[in-house]
C-alpha cells in the first residue's frame, strides 16, 4: 500500500494545516494509502482527529526543513512507494498521476519555480527508500556539516539525485506556483504576481508569504478545506 507522508515540525503552521491536507488528499487521491505525519509534537494526535498515523522523527537533533530529509532515513520504516506533499500546498484536482508516474523505484519531483534550471522543489515527491536511502540519506548523514551549508533540503536533494537513473521529473503543467503560473522566471517580481489559477494545474505550491490561510483568492478558499 502507498505511504502518503507529510512533516509537521516546530510552530510555523497551526495543526489545522495537517487537517486540511488530510482532507484534500482524501478528496483527490483514489489510490489506497496510509496517511503518515512525522512530527515533533507528541500531542498532535489529540488535536487532529483524523485517520492519521503520527510518528516521531527517528533523530531529534535536526532543525526546521532539514527534518524533511529524515523521510529518507531507513529507520522511518517506510516500505514501498512513498508520496510526500508539503503542508502548505493546495490540491486542486485528482493527484493519482503523481503516484503512477514511473514505477515503484522512481524518484519523482518537480522543478523549482524561482530557479527551475538549477534546482528541484521538494514540495512534491515520490520515492522508494530501497534506493533513496542510499542516494540521499547516507551521504547526508555521513557529512551533515557540509550539506547543511546549502540553502535548504531541496538543494541537497537536487545535488544528490539529479544524475541518478531513477529520477523522473513531473511535467511542469501539473503544478503551479500560487504567485505565478510558469517557470520562465519572468513573473518573479512582486508587482507581476497576479495569483491566477492555471486551468491545468493539479497542485498549487505556496512559497514565502502569503500562506494558504492568508490568501484572499476564492479559488484557494474553495480548495483549501
Amino acid at each position: 500500500m502507498l505511504n502518503f507522508c507529510c512533516v509537521y515540525y516546530g510552530d510555523k503552521y497551526e495543526p489545522v494545516y495537517v487537517e486540511k491536507l488530510y482532507n484534500m488528499v482524501q478528496r483527490h487521491l483514489t489510490i489506497p494509502h496510509k496517511f503518515y505525519c512525522f512530527t515533533d509534537h507528541v500531542n498532535l494526535q489529540d488535536i487532529v482527529k483524523k485517520n492519521i498515523i503520527f510518528k516521531k522523527f527517528p533523530l531529534f537533533d535536526l532543525d526546521g526543513w532539514w527534518n524533511k530529509l529524515q523521510l529518507f532515513n531507513p529507520d522511518t520504516n517506510l516500505i514501498g512507494k512513498n508520496f510526500y506533499l508539503d503542508l502548505d500546498v493546495v490540491i486542486l484536482k485528482n493527484i493519482d498521476c503523481f503516484v503512477n508516474h514511473g514505477d515503484i523505484d522512481t524518484f519523482g519531483i518537480i522543478r523549482d519555480f524561482g530557479q527551475p534550471t538549477m534546482w528541484f522543489n521538494s514540495s512534491i515527491m515520490t520515492w522508494n527508500n530501497n534506493n533513496a536511502s542510499n542516494y540521499i540519506w547516507d551521504p547526508f548523514i555521513k557529512d551533515r556539516p557540509k550539506w547543511k551549508k546549502m540553502q535548504g533540503d531541496q538543494n541537497v536533494i537536487t545535488d544528490l539525485i539529479r544524475d541518478k537513473k531513477i529520477l523522473k521529473l513531473y511535467p511542469d503543467t501539473w503544478t503551479q506556483s500560487y504567485k505565478w503560473l510558469d517557470r520562465s522566471q519572468t513573473r518573479f517580481h512582486i508587482k507581476s504576481m497576479n495569483y491566477e489559477l492555471s486551468p491545468h494545474a493539479k497542485i498549487a505550491v505556496f512559497h514565502g508569504r502569503p500562506n494558504p490561510h492568508e490568501s484572499t483568492q476564492e479559488w484557494v478558499k474553495n480548495n483549501w478545506k
